[in-house]
Formats: C-alpha cells, sequence, structure tokens
C-alpha cells in the first residue's frame, strides 16, 4: 500500500483590507457583483469578480431558475462570461463572497472548482481563489489545483 497526503495552503487574513492590493480590491467587486444575484429559492447571496491579466475585471452572481437545477453558480458565471467577452486573455484571479456571516467563508461546489480548473490549464497560468463572507475573514489559494486535487481531467495525478 502506497499512501499519499495532500496539503492545503491557504493564507487567512483578518479582513479584506489586509488582503494584497489586488485582491481586496477583487473582493470589493465580488460582493458588489453579490446584489445582483437572483436567489428567491435559497435566499443564499454570492457574487464572484475575476480579475484577467490584462486588468480587466468580469463580476458574475449567482443565478437561480425554479426549474432546479437550471440556474448557475457565481462563479461559473463570471468565468463563463469572462472567457466569452475576453477569449485569450488569462485569468489571475477570483474572488468569492457569500452573504452568511458566520466565521470562515464559502467554499465553492464541485462543479465550480472543476471551471476554475480547468480555466487554469486552459491558460497555463496559477489561478488564485479568493474567499470571503461577511463576517470578513479571508482565505486564498494560489490554485485552484489546490481545491481540487484529483481534479477530472483524464490523467491520473499520482501513480
Amino acid at each position: 500500500m502506497k499512501e499519499v497526503t495532500l496539503e492545503l495552503r491557504l493564507q487567512v487574513y483578518a479582513s479584506a483590507d489586509q488582503a494584497p492590493p489586488p485582491l481586496g480590491a477583487l473582493l470589493q467587486e465580488a460582493k458588489t457583483a453579490m446584489e445582483s444575484a437572483y436567489a428567491p429559492y435559497s435566499k443564499f447571496r454570492v457574487g464572484a469578480a475575476v480579475l484577467l491579466e490584462n486588468g480587466a475585471v468580469v463580476r458574475g452572481s449567482n443565478q437561480e431558475n425554479a426549474s432546479f437545477p437550471e440556474g448557475l453558480c457565481a462563479e461559473r458565471v463570471a468565468l463563463f462570461a469572462a472567457g466569452a467577452q475576453h477569449p485569450g486573455i488569462p485569468a489571475v484571479a477570483i474572488a468569492v463572497i457569500a452573504d452568511k456571516l458566520d466565521e470562515g467563508w464559502v467554499s465553492p461546489c464541485g462543479g465550480c472548482r472543476q471551471v476554475m480548473l480547468e480555466t487554469e490549464t486552459r491558460s497555463g497560468k496559477p489561478l488564485s481563489v479568493v474567499l470571503t463572507n461577511l463576517s470578513g475573514q479571508v482565505g486564498v489559494v494560489s490554485s485552484a489545483a489546490t481545491l481540487l486535487p484529483w481534479c477530472f481531467d483524464g490523467h491520473l495525478l499520482f501513480h
């Protein structure tokens, strides 16, 4: 038997003000995006903002639909919009905020993690993921691959 250890490296900041400058501003963009969430069923509003290599920012919010699961998460709305509006421009960071008040941050679902990882893989550059909620604590991982160590990409990661 072979045992493999996975390690999650996460930088934690007490608030967006303490995060590195582009990330704190990106969190504010995500918070603005959250205001346009359409979440009448879950009452769980989420906003996301993607920072592109050229400095452009693309926002997205969760969009629910009565025909569940036909809605989309904020992360996918923002990443797909960035890809459609700015083809070929790598995404370098995505900030995600949810309107919950307890400690910690929102964690992207598996589908969003897969889309983040594919966005990172397509560009060949790491995609930083910045997570928070209304309590203010911020968590940052330097690569989407950190959030999805055994991803669906057709390759074995460990032999």
